[in-house]
């Protein structure tokens, strides 16, 4: 509360300054949030570098990101002007005052720099252990088409939940990995609304990771209807993570019907379009009395998830140095901490090993060539193989003959 209380004084600080700039909005940013969006600029760098790394090792042809983050990416400080579009606009034709303006503004851009650093972060870690992987050899199975996309907009229409990546390691096998995967699927009906409706409330740690290929993780009879990881990665990119508290509903939240869920959607349709237009309109009934979540710090949400998913191992990446009394509680849950990481990749390495582990052998052989001729002869060699027409005696003495006649 003492935090709240001296950000929004500081925050009226800082509107005062800023009426009557050319840009209220970029003027209040800078000086509420001061080295902070610098910062932001310094860690999009970091991740900027390892994704065309990683794009360069692998061979995809491009890394993908939300459209929110991406915007964010692409200039942090824009990105949260946006945010306070809306505001301004109200502010200067008095709809709201200039204390409501700080409280809101201060809130709104604390809440998107902090959402998108922790993606960053998030999305680094991911291709760091990738980075440390391809030491191995390691070759993408899917997806085919090369591109990787570190979100999930979108790609659960088709009511499965697919991976973000699948690799192979030669000489150890395959590793399926989602990030945040844990989303809704899409629905009709109130029947199909209720069968889905634990992915609503599902927890969702940062990363899954499965043994072998793994194209797909609803496994509906489940509580939560996810079939179960092997590993689970969390990160955390703020030096005082551990004393932060969130409500957290999961299974405490009990399921609405198609009804109740669309006239949610409308009614918060209608108020931002009363708001936009400056009209007023009679608050709605409050329909879902009753459905409170519990208050946790990141320590229990953490042991929480190692509880209700139970992995076989579960990690923390934190950039920062993790107090020696909150890592004993972590190690005493059996989650395993990676502490100080920064945006050194090599200090993920023992993660990285404890990841290979788990890669499991598949009966499946994939080999990539780019000469479409080879690739050709090798069809040609692979379906004589299937129809017993060949075997490997025949192929190796072909081989020697040919070298021989080279000779």
């Amino acid at each position: 509360m003492k935090r709240k209380n001296r950000g929004v004084a500081r925050a009226k600080e800082c509107i005062e300054e800023c009426i009557g700039t050319d840009n209220i909005p970029r003027c209040f940013i800078k000086c509420y949030l001061k080295s902070a969006v610098l910062e932001a600029y310094v860690w999009i760098d970091y991740l900027k570098k390892i994704s065309e790394e990683v794009i360069k090792l692998y061979g995809f042809n491009a890394v993908t990101y939300s459209r929110e983050f991406k915007s964010f990416l692409q200039d942090p400080l824009r990105h949260l002007e946006k945010k306070l579009f809306i505001y301004t606009h109200d502010m200067v034709r008095g709809r709201i005052t200039k204390e409501e303006y700080a409280e809101k503004a201060m809130m709104a851009i604390n809440t998107s720099l902090r959402t998108n650093l922790r993606t960053l972060y998030q999305n680094w870690g991911f291709l760091a252990l990738l980075k440390n992987l391809y030491r191995e050899g390691t070759l993408v199975i899917y997806p085919e088409h090369k591109i990787l996309s570190l979100e999930r907009s979108g790609k659960q229409k088709l009511r499965w939940i697919p991976p973000n990546l699948i690799v192979d390691v030669p000489g150890h096998g395959s590793l399926s990995f989602f990030i945040e995967a844990p989303r809704p699927l899409s629905w009709g009906d109130t029947g199909d609304l209720q069968k889905i409706w634990n992915l609503y409330t599902a927890l969702r740690p940062d990363m899954m990771i499965y043994r072998g290929r793994v194209y797909d993780i609803i496994e509906p009879g489940n509580t939560p209807p996810i079939k179960r990881p092997d590993l689970i990665i969390e990160y955390k990119e703020l030096p005082d993570w551990y004393k932060r508290v969130r409500d957290v509903k999961g299974p405490l939240a009990k399921p609405l019907s198609a009804e109740e869920w669309r006239t949610r959607w409308i009614e918060g349709l209608w108020d931002g379009l009363a708001d936009v237009l400056g009209v007023t309109r009679r608050e709605a009934a409050e329909k879902l009395s009753g459905r409170k979540g519990v208050r946790l710090n990141e320590v229990k949400v953490i042991q929480l998830y190692k509880s209700v998913y139970s992995p076989d191992k579960m990690f923390l990446v934190s950039k920062y140095e993790v107090p020696d009394d909150v890592k004993e509680q972590l190690e005493g849950h059996g989650i395993i901490v990676f502490d100080g990481v920064g945006f050194n990749h090599d200090k993920l390495s023992g993660l990285s090993k404890h990841v290979l582990e788990y890669a499991e052998p598949i009966d499946e052989y994939i080999i990539r060539v780019k000469d479409k001729e080879l690739a050709e002869i090798m069809f040609m060699i692979k379906d004589l193989w299937e129809k017993g027409v060949i075997d490997k005696e025949k192929i190796r003495r072909l081989l020697i003959y040919g070298l021989y006649e080279e000779q």
